[in-house]
């Protein structure tokens, strides 16, 4: 399949040392995305689409989420730096209700647990869903890819 992302690399550089949630967290996106994403660079202008699959370098730099596209060979398709603005409010509500979640794993009844992770799943959208519309124009993803990009978004949040 040619419209993926076949490998991924985060940029740690600057940031604070992730906790065990944090990194497990990390580690589980990276396996699911590259098990399974669509990933579509949609041509800007008269400029031909490079061929997947791709490479995805993801880092926060002077205060910009990138997205830095390459292809197998190493060759650039394609580099996106978007405000991070658009994700403060969801990634901030995001990191609260897993807080809220892996708290009451410990010590709540499973119906309180279920409806907990019914609310983080439903934030988990929400920042998918503000990823997709922030690519528009840019590339195409599916819910999945986006909801697991948005996993490794909050993961540079952490920093």
């Amino acid at each position: 399949m040619t419209h993926c992302i076949s490998h991924i690399e985060i940029d740690e550089t600057g940031l604070a040392a992730p906790t065990p949630a944090i990194e497990q967290e990390r580690k589980v996106a990276v396996f699911d995305l590259l098990e399974d994403n669509s990933f579509v660079l949609e041509t800007r202008g008269d400029q031909a689409v490079a061929d997947g699959p791709y490479h995805l370098g993801l880092a926060i730099r002077e205060k910009r989420l990138v997205f830095d596209v390459d292809t197998e060979s190493g060759d650039d398709a394609a580099e996106f730096h978007m405000s991070l603005g658009p994700f403060r409010q969801v990634v901030k509500d995001y990191f609260a209700i897993c807080e809220s979640y892996f708290d009451a794993v410990k010590k709540l009844p499973p119906s309180q647990i279920e409806a907990i992770d019914m609310a983080r799943r439903g934030i988990h959208n929400e920042g998918a869903r503000v990823l997709q519309e922030r690519l528009e124009g840019k590339a195409e993803i599916d819910i999945d890819t986006a909801r697991r990009l948005f996993t490794l978004i909050c993961v540079l949040h952490w920093g």
